[in-house]
């Protein structure tokens, strides 16, 4: 704020600077013409006197007054519940006895280990002939999305609960679900991020000159969306608040884009740490910044014996963990990395086929879409 409060400094003196000089150019001219008018009252000619034309009409068109309304700051309240989860928990204090020796456990109770071995634990069939989507509600339900007009909620046993029908344009080309509970889809061939409230559909954002890719919602309720030009030569991502565009993440340091220039799938999310994860299928990369849109790091794939197609990063999610999660479809699999891009292991044991959209619950459940089979794989793969 700081930083636009200068801003903001620089433009209204370069405002009040030009207005001065306005001024300055009239009182230059004013000054010249009395010293005309006193050539002429001393003079003896006459055809000077005959042919001088009054300027005073011409110099009292003063500038424009200018009107400068001055930024003013207005806070939003404190959601303390909110804030406290943020920073977040302190572990209750207990003692063991070993030996003579009395000591604190120290083990952080929120910290989870990788499973040996992944496994599934359910498998859902959604219906969809080409599944490209997955969004979680909560614990116990999730929202699909292929390639028809139709998006699905089903509980985890499977059963279909709620059907929501896309009025126009192709399918959806992402969806989420906000901190209200509301789904949010895209509708890309008209440009239109949509969200369902109390059954209605109503527009959120429309875009002009870009078509909006995927989309994810933040900690703090922001919505990233990551888009292209209709050219299909520059790709971004863009921070809304409800309507209202906050940021735009488009350039590194230097000025070089950090995401391929295509129209090709570009799948979002934010990791605790607030990083912003994009899957940069175009450019076999992921590519991850900070929340401030500067580049962290780049993955662009694990060397293996067994893994001996080039990585093309498809969906991508993260977990309580800070971990990070992305399909490749390439290689049937799933990578796993740390918040560092650290790779630390595959998920390439559950018979996983054809990967599009994936998402974790709340408590670190893995949920895998199969584009081809319509399934909806749920994996354990914490302990």
């Amino acid at each position: 704020m700081k930083t636009e409060i200068s801003e903001i400094k620089v433009k209204h003196r370069d405002i009040l600077q030009k207005h001065l000089n306005e001024i300055k150019q009239i009182q230059s001219l004013i000054k010249q013409t009395l010293r005309a008018i006193n050539e002429i009252e001393k003079s003896t000619e006459v055809s000077p006197t005959i042919a001088y034309s009054s300027k005073i009409r011409e110099f009292s068109k003063l500038p424009p007054k200018i009107q400068v309304a001055l930024p003013t700051f207005i806070p939003k309240p404190i959601d303390r519940e909110k804030l406290y989860s943020l920073f977040g928990q302190i572990t209750p204090l207990s003692t063991a006895t070993e030996g003579k020796v009395l000591s604190l456990n120290q083990h952080k109770t929120s910290v989870r280990e990788l499973l040996d071995e992944p496994k599934i634990v359910a498998t859902i069939q959604t219906g969809y002939e080409y599944l490209r989507n997955i969004t979680c509600l909560n614990e116990d339900s999730i929202w699909t999305s292929g390639e028809t007009n139709d998006i699905k909620c089903f509980n985890i046993k499977g059963s279909l609960l709620q059907t929501i029908w896309k009025q126009s344009g192709k399918f959806p080309g992402d969806i989420a679900v906000d901190s209200d509970g509301d789904l949010l889809f895209i509708s890309g061939a008209t440009g239109i991020v949509n969200k369902v409230k109390y059954g209605q559909t109503v527009e959120l954002i429309r875009l002009l000159e870009w078509t909006p890719i995927k989309l994810c919602v933040t900690s703090t309720g922001d919505l990233l969306v990551t888009m292209f030009s209709d050219d299909e030569t520059e790709s971004k991502v863009v921070r809304y608040l409800d309507s209202t565009e906050k940021q735009t993440i488009q350039f590194d340091d230097e000025g070089k884009p950090l995401y391929s220039g295509n129209g090709m799938i570009k799948y979002i999310t934010e990791n605790r740490n607030h990083d912003i994860c994009v899957a940069d299928c175009g450019a076999g990369a992921l590519v991850v910044v900070n929340q401030d849109g500067k580049l962290r790091w780049r993955y662009t794939g694990h060397p293996s014996v067994t893994k001996k197609k080039t990585f093309k990063p498809w969906a991508i999610t993260t977990d309580s963990q800070s971990l990070i999660l992305t399909t490749d479809r390439e290689n049937q699999c799933v990578h796993i990395l740390d918040q560092n891009g650290q790779f630390l292991r595959y998920i390439d044991n559950c018979d996983l086929r054809d990967l599009s959209g994936l998402c974790v619950d709340n408590d670190d459940n893995l949920f895998v879409c199969e584009y081809y089979k319509g399934n909806v794989k749920k994996i354990k793969y914490l302990k």
